[in-house]
């Protein structure tokens, strides 16, 4: 019997192809790809598989850009905080930089593109009180107030590819010459680009799939003076600037971008900072720019028969792939890292796209492929959580990246891949593209909506962080969650108001963020909107510091649908009575204990008819309330686990009113999932945890099964006939 094949892309090197055969066979591979920093010989190209190569548009042309260094990315940097204690301050502006990454511009004006400010006041230190000295990269600062602290605003030069600049130092990859990007908003880098991959598509006709990686601009990563990163921002805009794309911008919108537009403080527009006017209007600016640069390389390639995909990551800046402009680039495929459910359901949901691929963990680097170590673990915790999303919105095919001749030398790992490939086929076998069965429509409120589809709460790419993941949490809940999730933003539902097909909204975050909001929190008429919505019926959860701005002797804006309120030291002299604890909730059915994460501190009840589910030293953590014909939920923080995706699951259902649907398509066990898919008459029992589960099974005709399964198990059932609920 021949085994099943298709679907999996598997990575490969020269001098590999005996054990390639061996490894395509084993995990059914269809396609072959090369990996930064690998290469693929004659004989692989040969094999029966698609070939794709990795493409990079914007570096590994040393011999050009060195002729064109005034051509290189621009990026803006905020020197230290200095504290001046004299009258003369003298700021080192790359002290707490790595000088081989980046390059003080001193081409452009500093007079005109930098700035010199104040950071005790907030004043901008007049041009004439400060100048340069570029030895040593220095800016001398006259008339400095004494004990108040400095910083400057200056543009650089990236001289070397950060994601180059990573591998290299991960991979020690010793005297490879350190790969130097170009911007192709400049003249004879754009001519260049169009001309070499024109030549390239000539020079090989044996690929089938151009996988660029990415575009043109990296998202913000920055080194530190030892080789460290100093800041990551997954969807930081800093490194698409140039004098000439602010030039443009100004001719554009009639106004001058200024240093402080891009350092924002020091806090460079993380997308936690709620953003600014003219911030949104660069975005959108260079969005439409790299959109029309990237469909004529796009253009290029299906000219020569080729198919054009992106990965998501490295250059990916102004590629938005939930943006407005996304369509218009026509690319074949979009691939992706997936770290876990949320990463994944980024890829897997992008639009205009015929396919989607995600690319697993781990990544065949000698950071975890090394002797004594068990790469097992991680690719089991990647493949659980990433299957929950799966089984929601598949993506379309898989794969890994990096050196396989490291991977072919852990045969543990070999064999779990050859597990899983065959389950994510069987998969795709058993959904044969149809949808799931959902519960009920659930929007993510924020400011930036649709643009961050599943991109909320990031650091980084799928990265832990401390002040973060009890927010995350949510989306992870929600990516393998039976229910239909959109993100909206505050700007949509001023605009348009809020769409009736959603039953539930949330809204998360810590104050001031763009995710909770901030000072939008103050406009009436979004009040007035939301508020309507609930008392109508809807439903509405908030996790954190949900509707948070301190205004109108209100911090949570929306308290009254709530119940409850957060004490910031101003209202101390009012008593708080009401303590006690509702027994027997819906929400809290079946909940054993409650893990908050970071949580909140000083939450309190409003009213005697507030659901308090959970109050602990001295303070509300779990609560629910109705406000007319609506309901809200207030939780502390909800880091992802297991029992925290069913509190969710409970307190929506509990929102929304439906709490008699709760058990159409269900498990008890809340380690396990049910997945349904009528369209195909079967659905799927499955276990998420790395231990034997037992669960009754509740389907979609009100009948119940025990089902037992074994640690990461799936178990596929026809669905029976009859009415469906």
């Amino acid at each position: 019997m021949t085994k099943p094949a298709g679907r999996v892309t598997l990575p490969s090197e020269e001098g590999f192809v005996e054990e390639t055969k061996v490894m395509m066979e084993r995990w059914g591979a269809d396609a072959i790809r090369d990996s930064d920093g690998t290469a693929l010989d004659a004989e692989i190209k040969a094999l029966d598989a698609k070939i794709y190569t990795a493409y990079f548009p914007t570096r590994g042309h040393n011999e050009f850009i060195e002729e064109h260094m005034e051509e290189c990315p621009q990026i803006y940097l905020l020197s230290d905080f200095t504290m001046a204690r004299a009258e003369e301050l003298v700021i080192d502006l790359l002290q707490s930089y790595y000088n081989e990454q980046l390059d003080v511009d001193y081409i452009h004006d500093p007079k005109t593109y930098w700035q010199v400010t104040d950071r005790t006041t907030g004043e901008l230190v007049p041009e004439q009180d400060w100048k340069v000295q570029q030895e040593g990269n220095k800016v001398i600062i006259q008339h400095t107030t004494p004990w108040h602290e400095y910083s400057v605003s200056f543009l650089a030069y990236i001289q070397w590819d950060p994601v180059q600049m990573y591998n290299h130092i991960t991979n020690d990859w010793g005297d490879k010459p350190h790969e130097i990007p170009f911007d192709v908003k400049q003249p004879h880098t754009n001519a260049f680009i169009y001309d070499t991959m024109k030549q390239w598509l000539q020079d090989n006709p044996e690929v089938d799939v151009v996988r660029f990686t990415t575009f043109f601009y990296q998202f913000s990563l920055v080194f530190n003076q030892y080789g460290k990163e100093k800041f990551v921002d997954w969807f930081g805009y800093g490194a698409s600037v140039s004098v000439a794309m602010m030039e443009d911008f100004r001719k554009e919108k009639g106004y001058t971008l200024t240093a402080e537009d891009f350092v924002d403080q020091g806090y460079y527009n993380s997308s936690f900072r709620v953003p600014t006017k003219t911030y949104l209007e660069y975005v959108d600016f260079v969005s439409r720019f790299v959109s029309v640069e990237t469909k004529k390389l796009v253009d290029l390639v299906h000219d020569s028969k080729k198919e054009a995909i992106m990965f998501l990551g490295d250059q990916w800046i102004g590629v938005e792939p939930y943006g407005p402009y996304f369509a218009s680039i026509g690319l074949d495929a979009v691939v992706g890292s997936v770290g876990d459910g949320t990463t994944l359901r980024m890829i897997s949901d992008i639009p205009h796209v015929k396919y989607t691929e995600g690319r697993f963990l781990p990544y065949f680097f000698p950071d975890v492929f090394f002797e004594g170590n068990d790469p097992v673990v991680e690719a089991k915790e990647n493949w659980l959580t990433a299957r929950r999303a799966i089984l929601r919105k598949p993506i379309d095919r898989m794969g890994y990246g990096g050196y396989l001749s490291l991977a072919y030398k852990f045969p543990e790992f070999v064999d779990y891949v050859e597990k899983i490939t065959d389950e994510f086929r069987g998969i795709h076998d058993h959904i044969q593209q149809t949808k799931p069965y959902t519960g009920m429509k659930v929007a993510v409120l924020n400011c930036w909506g649709a643009l961050r589809t599943w991109q909320a709460f990031t650091v980084a790419h799928s990265l832990y962080s401390k002040q973060a993941y009890s927010y995350y949490g949510i989306l992870e809940s929600l990516s393998g969650m039976s229910v239909d999730v959109e993100f909206i933003s505050f700007g949509d539902v001023l605009e348009n108001g809020i769409d009736p097909s959603i039953d539930v909204i949330i809204n998360a975050g810590d104050v001031n963020t763009a995710f909770s909001g901030g000072e939008v929190w103050k406009n009436a008429r979004l009040i007035e909107l939301l508020r309507e919505w609930v008392y109508s019926g809807g439903g509405l959860i908030g996790v954190g510091e949900p509707t948070a701005v301190s205004y109108q002797g209100r911090y949570f804006q929306l308290a009254d649908c709530f119940g409850v309120d957060k004490e910031t030291g101003f209202s101390l002299s009012t008593d708080k009575y009401f303590t006690g604890q509702t027994n027997g909730h819906f929400i809290t059915e079946g909940m054993t204990g409650y893990n908050f994460g970071e949580s909140m501190k000083n939450v309190y009840a409003l009213y005697g008819g507030v659901d308090i589910l959970e109050y602990s030293g001295g303070e509300i953590h779990l609560s629910a309330n109705q406000a007319g014909e609506g309901r809200a939920v207030y939780i502390a923080g909800l880091p992802y686990s297991p029992e925290n995706s069913r509190l969710l699951m409970r307190s929506l259902y509990y929102a929304a009113g439906k709490e008699a649907e709760l058990h159409t398509w269900y498990a008890a066990n809340p380690y396990c999932e049910v997945h349904a898919y009528p369209g195909s008459g079967r659905y799927a029992v499955v276990n998420n945890s790395h231990e034997v589960q037992s669960t009754t099974v509740y389907d979609g005709q009100g009948n119940t099964s025990s089902v037992e399964l074994e640690a990461g198990g799936i178990l596929w059932q026809p669905i029976r006939e009859g009415k469906l609920r």
